[in-house]
């Protein structure tokens, strides 16, 4: 287990990982019907699945990225892994059922989905993020979770060339029905569903100062959701009068 290396204002633990020297490691491709079981949760809460942008070369578990075009009901693409789940995250005494899950990010629907796009990375990102999230608790023998935040490296830069958010946050999606946050896979496994929320500097440093629920908070005061906006507006960026807990 990754032992944190400092722990922020807030409390909450932070690490720091490094790259460290190992061999590549045969890949996990999960039990026969776990895939499936999260292909058929998808396209009953969220939609019809369009694509998968297979992965063709894989490292300790296989990374699917799975595409759910915008629809009237839903106007906005839906990206999500299979992979993550196949193996266990090490998570701490206590949470022993947070110790699998899933990501998903939602982007407007102007966004290009397409392999010829994603030559670009400045559309290809979100895809790339999918993936290095899903692997990173299997690779350094840790866990992901609700509010966690990852950086943009040390120090963050922005995460492409069209916008100055730098990191993200680990969120459960709020524009779906309840049912949707977590599948059941047997009586003693879970996947817990979790949204990629790109932050800005700002409101990296208040959520460790202060907590995540503080920063939604924020966010609820000004209807940010899961789906990302390249320029949405920086919650944390005034700071005249200092935020006070009321």
């Amino acid at each position: 287990m990754v032992k944190p290396s400092d722990y922020s204002e807030s409390g909450n633990p932070i690490y720091k990982y490094e790259d460290k020297e190992r061999g590549w490691m045969p890949p996990n491709y999960g039990e026969e019907g776990w895939t499936e079981k999260i292909e058929r949760h998808f396209e009953t809460y969220i939609g019809e699945i369009d694509n998968v942008f297979h992965e063709i070369i894989s490292d300790i578990v296989h990374i699917d990225v799975y595409h759910i075009k915008p629809t009237q009901e839903r106007n906005y693409h839906t990206l999500f892994t299979t992979g993550m789940s196949y193996l266990p995250m090490n998570v701490p005494e206590g949470i022993e059922g947070y110790n699998y899950a899933e990501l998903m990010i939602c982007l407007p629907p102007e966004w290009p989905i397409t392999q010829e796009a994603f030559a670009d990375e400045d559309h290809y990102w979100p895809v790339s993020w999918l993936k290095m999230l899903a692997r990173l608790p299997h690779e350094y023998e840790t866990w992901l979770g609700h509010g966690h935040t990852v950086p943009n490296g040390d120090p963050a830069r922005p995460l492409s060339d069209q916008t100055k958010l730098n990191g993200v946050i680990l969120l459960p999606p709020i524009m779906v029905h309840r049912d949707f946050l977590t599948l059941e896979m047997d009586s003693e496994r879970t996947i817990r569903f979790y949204s990629i929320v790109p932050l800005y500097q700002e409101e990296m440093e208040f959520k460790l100062k202060y907590g995540c629920n503080d920063l939604t908070d924020k966010f609820d005061k000004h209807s940010i959701n899961e789906i990302v906006r390249l320029n949405r507006r920086n919650v944390c960026r005034s700071s005249v009068i200092p935020f006070r807990r009321r």
